[in-house]
């Protein structure tokens, strides 16, 4: 069974623009390219989960999310000495459907489908973002989750720490958390 690191998108790998749909206006977050290459380098599969209500909404298409993300892929590969990606997941539903939508964060079916078509060990693996709900699936799912601090974020810090949740400044904060926990 492989080990995962499971991100959120914007606001964890990239700047989050609020509704992200233009691939001219992505630009990745500070060190965030090295730490995704540092962390497929130890052996971990990359896997982005991410609600994108913005199609919900009608403020874009599966088409743009599409493009956004070959965009942030050729960044990566680029900035990133070759980092990438292994499997993307994304909920288009709206924050209004949560109650009905098992897939938007912090619901777990796409992180469950990420386990069959990757054969991801839950218990080996970790749950990074900027928001409460890109961490919370980690305690349901029995893995570990680091919370990115600053902004908004700082609202969430106190609970995640009530919920054993690790918080950090960012995805390269995060990088040497996961890899000083596993690779000492």
């Amino acid at each position: 069974m492989a080990e995962a690191v499971f991100l959120d998108r914007d606001g964890t790998i990239v700047v989050d623009t609020g509704y992200l749909h233009e691939p001219e206006l992505v630009k990745l977050l500070p060190g965030a390219a090295a730490a995704i290459r540092r962390l497929s380098a130890a052996g971990y599969l990359i896997v982005v989960v991410t609600n994108q209500s913005g199609i919900a909404r009608g403020l874009y298409g599966v088409p743009e999310y599409r493009a956004v993300e070959r965009r942030i892929g050729e960044l990566l590969a680029t900035e990133g000495g070759g980092a990438r990606i292994d499997a993307s997941y994304f909920c288009p539903h709206s924050p209004l459907a949560a109650e009905l939508c098992e897939c938007r964060k912090p619901g777990t079916k796409l992180f469950r489908e990420a386990q069959a078509a990757l054969e991801i060990d839950f218990s080996r693996s970790w749950w990074v973002g900027d928001r409460l709900s890109d961490v919370q699936p980690a305690i349901t799912l029995g893995g570990r989750g680091i919370l990115l601090n600053g902004g908004e974020r700082h609202l969430h810090q106190g609970q995640a720490r009530a919920l054993g949740v690790t918080v950090v400044a960012d995805l390269p904060a995060a990088a040497d958390e996961i890899l000083g926990k596993t690779n000492p």
